[in-house]
């Protein structure tokens, strides 16, 4: 039983719209929830629990009221349009904005602020500016500007701030990104399995690529193209038993596979990627579940484009994912592989 002293119950008796932003309240006699500032009939205390938010209310089991239902349409509206000014003012400005200056524009407190911009994007607003800081970084050195020209356009302050955070933003020192990877080793094999052809590369920090194709030599072009001026170099006999590490984990899944990765994605991408690496062998979860977990509920197309995004076929397991309703969808080295490799793990 709720506390009647509880400020939500009393925003709840006054009916108060600010409070509409911040929880959501479900009537359990009725199974539906509904916000502060709902015109239907008051419930018993007794029978109201709170939510922070509209998804748990569902995962709890309400659904929404039909008022609740058509706020939550025009609230979410309200909140893209709120973020996607924010936004702009973060790629705009020439260092990043803080929380307060953010949270002031939008009209919101800093900590509603906040959980709103992650929900909206998947990202904290510092994880969104970190994200587009990187990308013009990228850019930057892919446009043949000097190293130092680069990271001033991008936002960094001083060229000791850039170089602690460098290794991770691009995979390689500055001056080895913009020359395209040059001088980076890049070891690769290229195999067969059950699925065609297959293909296993590694740098020094980790695997860098598992690709899965019908053409041997189209997969090492897809390498080249991922690390254009890299030093590819073949495997040796050492690096082939990781090759048959991985076909063996294809094969018989229930061997699991653990290895060191290479990741190189977006601070969103990422999370998404080892969202994935949590699902077990033998289960499934789809965009919205993983949307969930990664606590952006409504970011799952974005969930869906880091899937098409990974470039570590089994590592990475993006095949794990579905669609809501359980059926399976697309997938970037095909829908039948992906099938397969369902259908071997469900036997484990």
């Amino acid at each position: 039983m709720i506390n009647e002293q509880d400020p939500r119950w009393t925003a709840i008796l006054a009916r108060d719209p600010k409070a509409d932003v911040l929880f959501v309240y479900g009537v359990k006699t009725t199974g539906v929830y509904c916000r502060p500032s709902s015109a239907s009939r008051l419930p018993r205390p007794e029978n109201v629990e709170f939510f922070d938010t509209p998804q748990l209310a569902e995962a709890a089991g309400y659904r929404p009221s039909k008022r609740a239902a058509g706020d939550q349409t025009q609230l979410a509206a309200h909140h893209a349009q709120l973020v996607a000014s924010a936004c702009r003012q973060i790629e705009l400005a020439e260092t990043p904005p803080s929380l307060k200056d953010l949270a002031q524009q939008a009209g919101l407190s800093p900590f509603h602020f906040h959980r709103v911009f992650k929900s909206v994007t998947g990202l904290t607003p510092k994880g969104y500016a970190g994200a587009h800081r990187s990308r013009k970084m990228r850019d930057g050195l892919k446009d043949q500007r000097s190293v130092t020209q680069a990271l001033y356009d991008a936002g960094f302050n001083s060229n000791s701030r850039f170089y602690e955070s460098a290794n991770q933003l691009l995979g390689m020192t500055p001056s080895e990104y913009k020359a395209g990877g040059s001088h980076n080793q890049i070891h690769f094999a290229v195999g067969q399995c059950s699925l065609g052809a297959i293909l296993v590369a590694q740098s020094h920090r980790g695997v860098c690529a598992i690709l899965l194709g019908d053409d041997p030599d189209k997969l090492v072009r897809d390498l080249q193209d991922q690390f254009p001026k890299a030093d590819l170099l073949g495997a040796d006999h050492t690096f082939e038993q990781l090759i048959a590490q991985v076909v063996g984990f294809i094969e018989a899944p229930a061997l699991g596979l653990d290895l060191p990765l290479d990741l190189r994605g977006t601070a969103f991408q990422e999370r998404v990627w080892q969202a994935l690496r949590d699902i077990p062998v033998g289960s499934t979860a789809s965009y919205a579940q993983i949307a969930q977990r990664i606590g952006a509920p409504t970011s799952f197309r974005a969930v869906a484009q880091a899937c098409g995004a990974n470039s570590l076929a089994v590592a990475i397991p993006c095949h794990r994912v579905v669609r809501s309703n359980g059926d399976v969808s697309g997938y970037r080295w095909g829908v039948e592989r992906k099938r397969q490799l369902l259908e071997r793990e469900s036997k484990t």
